[in-house]
């Protein structure tokens, strides 16, 4: 069945909104339509070469849908259920499985390598960028990659729970571990970033500082819950330091994946605090410290993947805290699109607006 879709054909080459054979799901798959689909940071580390996957591939890996079908096996789900995307499966027997970090599972990604669809045009083998494919009408995935809809979410909002959110409620819940009257500094105003501010809400962080280079991403920062925005410049530790007493933060989360962010961030943090890095960089983002100063601030730094999280263990916490109108899925969105503004959205994350654009069908 031919469905619309957003592929990369090439590291460095734009996305192309054409049309692909998608084939019906087989033994333990399922094949869902979209009804909306983030996008993510993350695909533009897939299209410019800094994560690694085959290519041509359809991209997107945050996104809800409901089932239309069901492959021989597949008893769990049916036709009509409403389901969230999960892009990372663990596959439970590796030993980061057997550990309990299932964030870190060694085959979470293999399911990249498989062949997803074929292009209508040429015939040509596509792949799927990070396991779901999410940037199409429809998609076909195995059940792992499938977790049931929270009740009372709608899906075109749900579909942020797939990566943004619990990226950005993990870091600051599972990796940072935020306590009450702690303070935090989040560094990036994007769709993770908007995430992390309402989870140190959430967490009773007594001062939340946004950081991003963009002054018009203040509105967006406070409604999420910062009490304080600093625009990115070369005094930005210095302002945060004053902000806590000279102290600097008790947690700093660092959401772009840039050196000069992650050092700057480091440097924002009060001796003993600890430092979160989110944002995924490139090999060539080198960040140094000197002996003496890690020995004499005895700070924490950690990296963060996918939150921390346990997406069956968190989506269920994440959706009360949405019942419960603590986390406004709402206000990480800055555009609605459709499938064909993905490549302009692309745009705009690299000239750094807004958080999220959400893609509906």
């Amino acid at each position: 069945m031919a469905v619309r879709a957003a592929v990369l054909p090439a590291v460095g080459a734009p996305l192309e909104v054409t049309e692909i054979d998608l084939p019906a799901p087989g033994p333990g798959q399922i094949r869902v339509r979209l009804a909306a689909a983030g996008v993510c940071h993350s695909d533009l580390s897939l299209s410019d070469g800094t994560m690694r996957v085959p290519v041509p591939a359809v991209l997107g890996h945050e996104g809800a849908g409901t089932v239309v079908a069901v492959g021989e096996g597949v008893t769990h789900l049916a036709p009509g259920d409403g389901v969230v995307l999960n892009w990372a499966p663990s596959c439970g027997d590796c030993p980061a499985c057997a550990r309990g970090e299932v964030w870190l599972c060694a085959d979470a990604l293999k399911g990249s390598a498989a062949v997803h669809a074929h292009r209508t045009s040429d015939g040509a083998e596509l792949h799927p960028g990070l396991n779901v494919a999410a940037f199409a009408e429809e998609t076909v995935v195995p059940t792992s990659c499938a977790l049931p809809a929270p009740a009372g979410v709608p899906l075109t909002d749900a579909a942020l729970l797939g990566c943004a959110v619990l990226t950005g409620y993990g870091a600051v819940h599972h990796s940072a571990r935020v306590r009450t009257g702690e303070t935090v500094a989040v560094f990036g105003v994007g769709g993770v970033g908007l995430a992390a501010l309402q989870a140190a809400r959430i967490a009773g962080a007594s001062r939340i500082v946004a950081v991003d280079v963009s002054p018009e991403k203040e509105e967006l920062a406070r409604a999420a819950g910062a009490t304080d925005y600093v625009v990115a410049s070369d005094t930005t530790a210095r302002e945060i330091r004053a902000l806590t007493g000279k102290q600097g933060v008790d947690v700093a989360v660092e959401c772009v994946g840039r050196a000069v962010t992650i050092r700057t961030a480091w440097e924002s943090t009060r001796r003993g605090g600890r430092t979160t890095v989110v944002g995924i960089g490139g090999k060539d983002q080198q960040v140094t410290f000197n002996a003496l100063e890690i020995f004499h601030w005895g700070r924490t730094l950690s990296g963060c993947v996918y939150g921390n999280s346990d997406p069956e263990r968190d989506l269920p916490v994440l959706a009360e805290h949405i019942r419960a109108g603590r986390l406004d899925l709402s206000a990480l969105v800055t555009e609605r699109i459709a499938l064909d503004g993905i490549p302009a959205a692309f745009e705009n994350m690299l000239a750094g607006k807004g958080g999220r654009a959400l893609v509906i069908f």
